[in-house]
């Protein structure tokens, strides 16, 4: 369900920016932000390179583009 929500403009323009450099719209890149900091408030002790790896190591395994780790 989509709201509207009130958000500065130097918000924006900074979303816009980062959004351009990852290829997301300004609502997709605020809207990862706002995941990542979830994430990070949830999980305090995990560094945003291993919340991000942990995120992208989840896309490849819906992607099936993961495959189990065997022990030797």
């Amino acid at each position: 369900m989509a709201t509207t929500v009130k958000l500065s403009s130097d918000l924006i323009n900074e979303a816009r920016r980062y959004g351009e450099v990852y290829s997301r719209s300004v609502p997709k890149q605020i809207e990862y932000w706002s995941k990542i900091g979830k994430i990070a408030e949830e999980n305090p002790d995990l560094p945003y390179s291993f919340i991000k790896d942990i995120l992208l190591a989840i896309q490849e395994a819906n992607d099936k583009q993961a495959s189990p780790y065997h022990f030797d």
